[in-house]
């Protein structure tokens, strides 16, 4: 019951941040709102058991891609001629904020303390076995390449990456006074 509970709190977080990237007008916003929503899909990954899945979630889109976007975003010469000021106006709700995020954290990490440090003591969760976790990995590379599985859904995924790698081009491309 739990576990439903958790995976559907999970899944309107990431509807809910998946909104806010296609209807937010600011545009740091709403890469900051991508990178949360990313941060829900490893999550997903999570409650489903695929570890693997989660990790690259979090190391190639948050790590990677998201931090990209988040500096050619502030790169670019729009922001930088702002008159904005570089500080934080609410040091207060962000100090409240650090706060709570770190109490939840401790209070995770106090519920588990019977399985802390993980792979010692008497009530540690067992080790997973290592073939399990090599053989998961192979199938699903074997998954992504073969013709009975997922490789249509792999290149049409690929494709459609790079047509929204040629319309941000078209998008940021300068356009000149003949051209508008």
């Amino acid at each position: 019951m739990i576990e439903q509970i958790i995976f559907i709190v999970i899944s309107l977080f990431t509807l809910m941040m998946g909104w806010i990237v296609v209807s937010n007008n600011n545009l740091f916003h709403a890469a900051l709102a991508l990178m949360a929503s990313f941060l829900g899909v490893a999550g997903l990954y999570v409650m489903l058991d695929a570890g693997f899945l989660a990790m690259a979630q979090l190391l190639v889109y948050i790590g990677a891609i998201s931090i990209l976007i988040i500096f050619a975003i502030m790169l670019t010469r729009r922001m930088m001629q702002t008159e904005e000021s570089p500080f934080n106006s609410q040091p207060g709700l962000a100090g409240i904020t650090a706060v709570s995020v770190f109490a939840v954290i401790a209070f995770i990490f106090w519920q588990m303390r019977e399985f802390w440090p993980l792979g010692a003591g008497e009530g540690a969760m067992p080790p997973a076995d290592k073939s399990i976790i090599l053989g998961s990995v192979a199938k699903l590379g074997e998954y992504f390449v073969s013709p009975d599985a997922f490789v249509l859904p792999f290149e049409v995924a690929s494709v459609m990456l790079l047509a929204a790698l040629i319309g941000s081009i078209w998008v940021a491309w300068p356009k000149t006074e003949d051209e508008s």
